[in-house]
């Protein structure tokens, strides 16, 4: 299939997407902060936990969201495959020094179906639990 816009227009279109700071980590973090945690970022150090919110494109998710780019797919495949590796690594260094992580997944979030605030509640009770080391929020 051929791309609706030039290769510069394709550019710069991409660019422009942000890699922190995304509406779905704003959100979260919103939530989060209205319910009483407060922490840096993704790291609530006194519940020493991490929370991912993945964009369910570039982190490969297998749900309604993810389509397979139709151009340049051998780029794509690798770009994303190079991204999930990267998230392993970055998951198994963070267990690995005792830390519990937690992943929401855009597609938890998008959606008339779907109710972030339930996500959050769901996120917060594992975030008091404390004995878990793992929690994950997808569609």
């Amino acid at each position: 299939m051929v791309d609706v816009v030039d290769t510069a227009t394709r550019s710069r279109m991409m660019s422009g997407i942000r890699g922190r700071n995304t509406k779905p980590e704003k959100l979260i973090r919103s939530l989060l902060h209205r319910r009483g945690f407060r922490f840096r970022l993704n790291v609530l150090l006194h519940r020493r936990a991490v929370v991912f919110v993945h964009g369910c494109f570039w982190h490969g998710h297998n749900c309604a969201l993810f389509k397979w780019p139709q151009t340049r797919p051998e780029f794509w495949r690798e770009k994303i495959a190079r991204n999930r590796l990267n998230d392993a690594k970055a998951l198994a260094a963070l267990a690995a020094q005792g830390w519990r992580v937690a992943v929401i997944w855009e597609c938890a979030l998008r959606g008339a179906q779907h109710d972030p605030q339930a996500v959050v509640e769901r996120l917060a009770a594992w975030l008091e639990d404390e004995s878990s080391t793992w929690f994950e929020a997808r569609s």
